[in-house]
C-alpha cells in the first residue's frame, strides 16, 4: 500500500422528497490507499452507491468533505471538479455506459481525447489495452454488436486507459452471467496486481467480495465493519 488516494470525512447525504427527509449516509469517514482492491458492501438501501457517487464527485454531500489526492473537492468549482474527475478517476457502471455510435477502440480512446492526447497515441493505447483484455478482434465493432461481457470489458479498458488514480466500479457484475462475471473480476484483479490499478467497488455480489482484500460493510448509511484481509 502507499499514498492515500481518496478520503471521505464525516459524509452525510439527505434526500428530500415531498417534505420528507431520508438520510442515506450518516457521518461516514473512510479512506482508500493506492493499490487497494476494495469493496463497499451492503444490502440495497445501505448507502453504498450513494457513498461511491459522493467519492466520485458525481453527487455532493449534504455535509462532510471528500479529498482526492489531498485536494478538498468542496473548494473546487464545477469546472474544476469535472477536470479532476477527468484526470484522476475512472468509472465502470452497471449499465456499461458505452457510446453506441463509437467502436470499441473509439470508446476506449474517448477519455484520452478529452484529455487532449494525440490521435496516434490514443489509438496505440486503445488497441494495446483491447489486446490485453482479449478484445483485439472487436476494436472496430460497436456496442450493439457485442455481448454484455464484452461491453463491460471495453468499459473497464476505457476506465483505466488514462491511468487514473482510482477506478470506481458500481455493481459492475450485476448484468452479467456467472461465468462472464468471474472472468471480468479475474481480469480486474490482474490489472490491480500487474498494473497497480486501484479499485473501489460498490456491490452485494459475493463473487466480488471473495476477491476483495478489504470490505467496508455498510448498514443503514454507516460503516458497520472495516474488514481487511491478507
Amino acid at each position: 500500500m502507499g499514498k492515500q488516494v481518496l478520503e471521505g470525512v464525516e459524509l452525510v447525504k439527505d434526500y428530500e422528497t415531498r417534505s420528507v427527509s431520508t438520510r442515506a449516509l450518516d457521518g461516514v469517514s473512510m479512506s482508500i490507499e493506492e493499490g487497494e482492491f476494495s469493496v463497499l458492501a451492503g444490502p440495497s438501501g445501505s448507502g453504498k452507491t450513494t457513498l461511491l457517487n459522493l467519492l466520485g464527485t458525481l453527487d455532493a454531500p449534504t455535509s462532510g468533505r471528500v479529498f482526492i489526492d489531498s485536494t478538498d473537492v468542496s473548494t473546487l468549482s464545477e469546472a474544476e471538479r469535472s477536470r479532476l474527475r477527468l484526470q484522476k478517476l475512472g468509472f465502470v457502471f452497471q449499465a456499461f455506459n458505452l457510446i453506441p455510435v463509437l467502436t470499441a477502440a473509439e470508446n476506449v480512446e474517448f477519455v484520452l481525447l478529452l484529455q487532449g492526447v494525440g490521435g496516434a497515441e490514443r489509438r496505440k493505447r486503445a488497441v494495446s489495452l483491447l489486446g490485453e483484455f482479449g478484445l483485439a478482434e472487436l476494436a472496430n465493432k460497436r456496442p450493439p454488436e457485442m455481448s454484455g461481457g464484452q461491453q463491460q470489458r471495453v468499459a473497464v479498458a476505457r476506465a483505466i486507459a488514462a491511468d487514473p488514480r482510482i477506478v470506481l466500479a458500481d455493481e459492475p457484475t450485476a448484468n452479467l452471467d456467472s461465468k462472464t462475471a468471474e472472468s471480468l473480476l479475474d481480469l480486474m484483479l490482474e490489472m490491480n496486481r500487474q498494473r497497480g490499478v486501484t479499485f473501489l467497488f460498490s456491490t452485494h455480489d459475493p463473487r466480488v467480495m471473495h476477491r476483495a482484500r478489504r470490505i467496508l460493510h455498510l448498514v443503514d448509511g454507516r460503516i458497520a465493519e472495516d474488514e481487511r484481509r491478507a
